[in-house]
């Protein structure tokens, strides 16, 4: 069975007028033709800073100058880039915790799609991975806020599953941060590794987030735990 990625997810059908003339260059060019022009240029260990207009041009078909009709300069395509990286990933990783509130383990569930993304030939993953910790500081804003997106429907998500298991939640915002920050770091560290390497992350990382539900679960049933630690005039806040 074919399985789309989270480009193809997203991207909607191109018009006839987008593809090569006779003369290899596009009479008619999107921003979804550029965005996707950089993203086949973007190799592993590549940044999206570092590409050029010339280089997206070329391998979108058109001349320079017509790069400029659908962004104003390559800051503008990065931040483009990284608003579609996360918003197709949202949508394949959301779907798969969906599927998996009465199928599965939402935990392995949602820890194998990400592990897949990481593989995956459209490089969406790459580009979040990458910009949050090596670009400019207005590329790790895009980035964090994107995350932050991540953070609000796994929080609405960790709601809605303790509701159905009737396990109760402690924090739901702090507790959908941690995991996602959590996923994100640890998936900075697996860009790196070898294919072989990735099976053990993948259960490291299924261990960690379900430690943190654990954690938050007993929690929500034993309140006062969470005021151990903190001076007595601060028992009874949410930690900043």
């Amino acid at each position: 069975m074919h399985r789309r990625t989270a480009t193809q997810a997203f991207m909607p059908p191109r018009s006839p007028h987008s593809y090569p003339s006779a003369a290899g260059r596009k009479p008619v060019i999107s921003r979804d033709d550029v965005i996707a022009a950089a993203l086949t240029l973007l190799e592993p260990h590549r940044s999206v800073s570092s590409l050029s207009l010339r280089e997206v041009a070329r391998q979108a078909g058109i001349a320079p100058n017509s790069f400029y009709r659908q962004f104003r300069d390559m800051d503008e395509l990065a931040l483009a880039l990284i608003d579609r990286a996360g918003s197709s990933l949202r949508e394949v990783i959301g779907a798969a915790r969906q599927r998996a509130l009465t199928q599965r383990s939402v935990v392995r569930a949602s820890v194998e799609v990400f592990m897949q993304q990481l593989r995956s030939d459209d490089r969406l993953l790459h580009v979040l991975l990458r910009e949050g910790t090596l670009g400019s500081n207005a590329f790790k804003h895009a980035v964090d806020q994107q995350l932050n997106y991540f953070e609000e429907e796994l929080r609405l998500d960790l709601i809605r599953l303790a509701e159905i298991q009737k396990t109760g939640l402690h924090e739901p915002a702090i507790t959908a941060k941690a995991i996602t920050r959590l996923v994100f770091a640890m998936g900075a560290t697996a860009i790196n590794l070898p294919d072989e390497q990735l099976p053990a992350l993948a259960e490291q990382l299924v261990v960690m987030v379900r430690t943190i539900l654990v954690g938050t679960q007993t929690l929500a049933r034993n309140p006062s735990l969470a005021d151990i630690d903190r001076p007595p005039a601060q028992r009874g806040r949410v930690a900043a």
